[in-house]
């Protein structure tokens, strides 16, 4: 089933990527964008690339890392296609001249979540106690941005 595209969405794109390339050459700090490989992180992803495409070579100097996080619990098929995504990210932002490296990451051992749930005996994560969020993305993260 194929949704009707709203048109005022569409006419604001040149606006939002002009606000993405101003705000890129305004700060000086490299960009992080995480990305799952689903709707949002893809959308996200894609606005920050073709805006900043835009940009003359000289002024693509800030670096940009897309992390995505394996937290060693998603099925094989998604995790080769994150892998491959990643992958084509990287060749791609080489071959367009885009200072954005892409990387996956992991949680450590003692993080995983199945040490946690058979080895140290935790309740599947519920909506009370959400111990995996912080082990299995929150912490893998930090540890590359830091």
């Amino acid at each position: 089933m194929s949704l009707p595209v709203r048109q005022p969405i569409l006419s604001r794109l040149p606006q939002i990527q002009e606000a993405i390339r101003q705000t890129y050459r305004q700060y000086p700090y490299p960009w992080v964008i995480g990305y799952s490989g689903g709707k949002d992180s893809t959308t996200t992803l894609q606005l920050c690339w073709y805006a900043l495409r835009e940009l003359p070579p000289e002024q693509r100097t800030k670096p940009i890392y897309v992390i995505s996080t394996d937290t060693k619990v998603e099925t094989p098929v998604i995790v080769d296609r994150i892998h491959d995504s990643v992958r084509l990210m990287n060749e791609a932002a080489i071959e367009q001249g885009l200072n954005l490296t892409a990387h996956n990451l992991s949680p450590i051992l003692n993080d995983t979540f199945w040490v946690n749930l058979i080895g140290r005996g935790y309740p599947a994560p519920n909506s009370a106690f959400r111990w995996c969020t912080e082990r299995l993305k929150i912490n893998p993260s930090n540890r590359f941005i830091l």
